[in-house]
């Protein structure tokens, strides 16, 4: 019995490692937005510690750090807010990236299913075909 090979096998193996390629892009592109999300929450939690800090001073020297402090905190917020755009925007181009290298990987595998669904079709008609020529044979050695 012949064994299944699909012609396109090595497009298909490059096509899956392209498509891993692109997820790890993208997997390193939301590790950056996650990691600028995670420095906002600090800046966040900094920014309600120094509220709570001004809360109770009258200090005019402490008023003018906290106030320094606070205008460093929304100048690193800002920054980061602009990190995070961009990085949204190159996360959005790796998730189209990856959605291209998808579909051209499935419609490659539909192929190879169709195909080896087609072979073993073709293998169940030889082998019928098989049966009947022995059947004739012995029928016809019987007679």
């Amino acid at each position: 019995m012949s064994k299944f090979k699909f012609e396109l096998q090595n497009v298909l193996e490059i096509r899956n490692f392209e498509q891993q390629q692109a997820e790890g892009e993208l997997a390193k592109c939301i590790a950056v937005e996650t990691e600028i999300n995670k420095n906002l929450e600090v800046i966040a939690m900094q920014y309600a510690a120094l509220k709570q800090q001004m809360k109770g001073s009258l200090d005019f020297s402490d008023m003018m750090s906290q106030s320094q402090y606070s205008k460093l905190l929304d100048y690193q917020k800002e920054q980061l807010l602009t990190q995070l755009a961009q990085a949204k925007i190159e996360t959005e181009e790796k998730r189209k990236i990856l959605t291209e290298c998808m579909k051209k990987t499935s419609a490659l595998e539909k192929m190879k299913e169709l195909q080896y669904e087609d072979f073993k079709l073709e293998m169940k008609h030889k082998e019928n075909r098989r049966i009947e020529e022995l059947s004739s044979i012995k029928s016809f050695s019987e007679n």
